[in-house]
């Protein structure tokens, strides 16, 4: 199936466009999540599931991300307040989706699972995140692989005519930010307290099945600090058998 072949589907949802910084035509899509639009570095995920996972990875901290999976939002998105013992959000990687916006090929509008609290599309409007979907996503990871990750833009409701290719300053590089102090902890938390080893980690960008396997699994007590946190500049209680950057 060609891009042409997906764009001309009748299609639930406002119109949109895909655009990529490679100077071809823009793709024909719908939007299923918020009506923004955003610029962002296109990069793909080949999961067959874990999309809650997927978006509230900071490590997509900035991107458009593509799913290859041919179905998503058909089981929803699980409740946010749901705790594990460690007080952490149960079914996610972190507390924000981080994702700039969300490409896929098919998406369900009707979602069933007994943990679903609400659908895919109602969490990415709550948190100003564009969807969209109508696209061939095999055939756009095909071409990221080839060509290596892009900048992009998710432009929703267009006006005016469809332009050909558009100038390289239409797109915003995420990678000039300091995207690892975007997602890094503000202050030091400590989880395990009384296990050991010791260890300090400095947060890169840590997701929190990281955090529960270091603390549940191997009984280590975890000190989360800023990822420009200073030993010797910041003395503290904070007592360590090693260092852990992640």
């Amino acid at each position: 199936m060609t891009f042409d072949d997906c764009s001309s589907l009748d299609l639930k949802g406002d119109k949109a466009l895909l655009h990529l910084a490679n100077d071809s035509a823009p793709i024909k899509c719908n939007s299923f999540g918020a009506n923004e639009s955003v610029s962002g570095e296109v990069v793909f995920n080949t999961g067959m599931v874990g999309y809650p996972e997927a978006l509230t990875d900071p490590s997509y901290r900035g991107q458009i991300l593509v799913l290859t999976y041919p179905l998503i939002g058909n089981y929803g998105v699980p409740d946010e307040s749901v705790l594990d013992e460690l007080g952490l959000p149960l079914y996610f990687e972190s507390k924000d989706i981080h994702i700039t916006g969300l490409v896929v090929s098919s998406y369900s509008w009707e979602h069933s699972h007994w943990a679903a609290q609400k659908s895919l599309g109602k969490w990415l409007t709550e948190n100003r995140i564009p969807g969209v979907y109508g696209i061939d996503t095999r055939e756009l990871t095909k071409n990221l692989r080839e060509v290596g990750s892009m900048l992009g833009k998710i432009e929703i409701n267009p006006t005016g005519s469809m332009p050909q290719s558009v100038p390289k300053n239409f797109f915003s590089d995420p990678n000039r930010r300091n995207l690892v102090e975007e997602v890094s902890t503000k202050e030091v938390i400590t989880y395990g307290k009384g296990n050991s080893p010791k260890i300090i980690a400095y947060d890169c960008g840590m997701k929190y099945n990281i955090l529960r396997t270091l603390v549940q699994t191997h009984q280590v007590e975890l000190a989360i600090v800023p990822f420009d946190y200073d030993l010797e500049k910041n003395p503290s209680n904070l007592q360590w058998d090693g260092l852990f950057f992640i």
